[in-house]
């Protein structure tokens, strides 16, 4: 029985060639592809500034310590979303407001910000869901309003574009944040980037990627030696490798193949379910052309003779692997245990109740999407 997962790496031998011309170099890590592959996310996103790290919650983490978020501060994210989102908040002392979401988009809603705006906030981590642009525009004219830093979470949307402009050009934003875990839309195994336009932010993030260590600076060799160095205070090493950064290179020159295979397998499982009326899709705003990294199927379970559990455990049983995306965030006990409770935001809840995430990746033929469509429909049906 063949299983498929919800996502996973495309790998070719070209990928494997440019991991193997770096075995074949004199740096693993720290040497000359970490600047090359941060100025080919420049070039493809249109940032003036990369910083590549270790992964993408350690993105997050340095955005937020950058910033000078910290204890009395607030930020504003959503609740439906990986806990890494609002996580990053707590690591640098901050505290964690959720803002509920659009139905039809599971993006964060701007009108729900706004009602969690206060003198405390200092910033706001909008999520791009499944890959589709939040309303950055909106957002940033109200962050602009008030002083407040935004922070594109859009781990899932490397590719997608936002009005015409890549996501990661951070038009709206102080700073976007990309993963590349192998599920993601490109992968260099694990790995994360951040891309500013904002020159003193990107020395900030450079130096905090690597301990915050000042070396190379003539005012210290000159007097203690060239092998010395300082620091000024803690940082971490969140760095990339080489090897990552060849593989990223590799990857990125074939981003919009794997952005237009993502779009036509989402086209086909809408085709294939769209004469059944107990599932439905998110929208897709006229704003944007997203590179999908999830493709949630909304299953009416209140039509269902089923409950979501048993209905997950027999798509398992025939191979299909799923997952969902995701519990609300404000749901694990250790936001509970902050004050949140269940119930607090019904949108996010409401959709968390009907979300499947379908298998959405590149290998995938036309073959398989109508296997993995018949299988659920099947399943549906004796449900």
């Amino acid at each position: 029985m063949k299983i498929y997962g919800y996502g996973r790496q495309n790998i070719t031998p070209e990928d494997i060639e440019a991991v193997v011309g770096v075995l074949r170099s004199d740096f693993l890590s720290q040497g000359p592809k970490i600047k090359e592959f941060e100025s080919a996310i420049c070039e493809y996103t249109g940032a003036k500034h990369c910083v590549v790290v270790a992964n993408a919650t350690a993105a997050l983490h340095l955005s937020m310590m950058a910033l000078g978020v910290g204890p009395g501060d607030e930020v504003i994210t959503t609740p439906l979303t990986f806990m890494a989102s609002a996580n990053c908040i707590g690591y640098v002392g901050g505290t964690v407001k959720f803002a509920d979401v659009e139905p039809e988009t599971a993006n964060i809603d701007v009108e729900e910000i706004k009602k969690r705006l206060s003198a405390r906030t200092k910033a706001i981590i909008p999520v791009h869901y499944a890959g589709q642009s939040c309303d950055m525009a909106a957002i940033g004219n109200l962050a602009r309003e008030r002083g407040i830093f935004v922070v594109e979470d859009a781990s899932h949307a490397i590719g997608s574009d936002c009005n015409g402009v890549k996501v990661g050009g951070c038009a709206h934003s102080d700073a976007a944040v990309f993963s590349f875990h192998p599920v993601k839309n490109m992968t260099t195994g694990e790995g994360g980037a951040i891309t500013t336009n904002n020159h003193e932010l990107h020395e900030k993030l450079l130096l905090l990627r690597s301990h915050a260590m000042v070396k190379n600076d003539p005012q210290l060799t000159d007097v203690h030696g060239k092998w010395f160095y300082e620091m000024h205070r803690p940082g971490f090493n969140y760095r990339m490798t080489d090897l990552q950064a060849a593989l990223g290179l590799s990857q990125l020159m074939r981003i919009e193949k794997f952005k237009e295979k993502r779009r036509r397998i989402v086209s086909l499982y809408k085709k294939m379910f769209a004469e059944d009326s107990r599932i439905s899709f998110l929208d897709e705003r006229d704003y944007s052309n997203a590179c999908f990294h999830l493709c949630p199927a909304l299953v009416d379970f209140e039509k269902l003779k089923i409950d979501k559990k048993k209905f997950f455990d027999d798509l398992w049983a025939t191979g299909l692997h799923l997952q969902v995306h995701y519990i609300p965030v404000h749901w694990f006990s250790y936001y509970q245990n902050l004050g949140f409770s269940r119930g607090d935001f019904p949108k996010a809840e409401k959709y968390y109740e009907k979300t499947i995430s379908l298998p959405l990746y590149p290998d995938l033929s036309d073959g398989e999407v109508g296997y993995i469509a018949g299988t659920f429909l099947r399943i549906l049906g004796n449900a």
